[in-house]
């Protein structure tokens, strides 16, 4: 019995393993040794032996914490949901750990969970400066299954909207009929050259709640002047009944829009300090370098910054009277959540977008709690 539910517990990362290049053949009723540098045959798995070499086969992964707690509760409840393309299997098992009830604001007519979900993680955006695996590695754990059961993680939570791009919108709808999910999202569309609004009219078929034009899209439209193309697509999500806003890194895209009187009703814009070791000097900093390509000389852009004049932002965000979601709050990773949310919040910032894998979860929701409840100083009207 002891070893049933220690197989069972072990299922989800020995999957996960099964992708991983260098580790060898991974079976439902154990796991073989990694594969060692000249070794050419794999160790046989005998029946009478299985839980000796499953063992002795964990010494080198890091599942310490894994193997503890598969005697420390009882097997949650699961079953398959049939589905085109296959079973998905959920699992009921309670969340735990949340200290306190997520602070919630308003974004037009909607009520938002001040933490919003991102969904750069779920779709490989690592966003990994130098790194060339991480992409890989992070849509290799995001399988189905593990987005959804990430989403209801995430909802049981707190959190109460999502971030979304319309290709995961399936996804999505599939976590809403397993789990009966409230989940909101907020779609970044895109703005395809000779087809302008097809991404906004797929994620409104896709059931979005509200919509954006992506960042990058932004950025590229505004600092292109094409400002009556931006005028369409704004106008013509509102006038399907949505609210619709403006994603941006460069401030100069909020400038524009500010000046030029495009009618968003919120903006998502990056905001971050500059206090970690990836970020190049602020001489270097050009503006709209984000939409660009990288250089291969540290001392400037390489996928390594995403609010290139942090002050300028929080100075100017104080005139502007919108909702504003904040992403990259943490960089993409290279800043402590208690650090970077307490930065974004004290500065301005109405709603914090974050990615988060699941086990991240409980953590970030505390911490954000712990942070709206003994904010500092904020000059920064609140919009939400």
């Amino acid at each position: 019995m002891i070893y049933t539910t220690f197989k069972n517990k072990l299922a989800a990362p020995l999957r996960f393993l099964r992708k991983i290049k260098g580790w060898s053949r991974i079976s439902e009723s154990g796991m073989d040794l990694p594969k060692k540098p000249g070794l050419h045959e794999e160790p046989e798995l005998m029946s009478g032996n299985r839980r000796r070499v499953l063992i002795k086969g964990l010494a080198g992964i890091p599942l310490l914490a894994i193997f503890s707690g598969a005697f420390a509760r009882a097997k949650p409840e699961t079953f398959s949901e049939p589905f085109p393309g296959g079973k998905v299997k959920v699992d009921r098992e309670p969340i735990q750990g949340i200290e306190g009830k997520l602070q919630e604001g308003k974004l037009g007519n909607l009520t938002v969970s001040k933490m919003i979900m991102g969904c750069n993680l779920i779709g490989g955006w690592s966003h990994a400066r130098d790194l060339i695996y991480t992409d890989t590695l992070f849509k290799t754990y995001h399988s189905e299954e593990k987005i959804i059961e990430t989403l209801n993680l995430a909802e049981q939570a707190g959190i109460n909207t999502t971030l979304m791009v319309t290709q995961f919108y399936p996804t999505f709808n599939k976590y809403k009929d397993i789990h009966n999910g409230r989940i909101q999202s907020i779609c970044q569309a895109m703005l395809p050259q000779g087809d302008l609004l097809s991404d906004i009219n797929t994620a409104i078929d896709s059931g979005a709640t509200a919509l954006y034009i992506q960042g990058g899209e932004g950025d590229k439209y505004i600092s292109a002047g094409k400002f009556d193309q931006v005028f369409k697509a704004i106008g013509h999500i509102k006038k399907q009944g949505f609210l619709a806003g403006m994603g941006a890194h460069s401030l100069e895209t909020i400038k524009a829009c500010e000046r030029e009187g495009i009618p968003v009703d919120f903006y998502v814009k990056t905001l971050h300090h500059d206090k970690y070791w990836s970020a190049h000097p602020e001489v270097n900093r050009e503006e709209y370098s984000i939409t660009g390509g990288y250089s291969a000389d540290h001392n400037r852009y390489h996928d390594n910054m995403w609010d290139l004049f942090p002050s300028r932002t929080i100075e100017f965000m104080k005139s502007v009277n919108k909702p504003w979601i904040a992403f990259k709050v943490l960089a993409a990773g290279a800043i402590d959540p208690k650090d970077g949310f307490r930065y974004a919040f004290e500065n301005g910032a109405d709603f914090i977008a974050v990615g988060m894998f699941d086990f991240q979860i409980v953590d970030d929701v505390n911490i954000a709690t712990r942070i709206l409840g003994d904010l500092g100083r904020r000059e920064r009207k609140w919009y939400s």
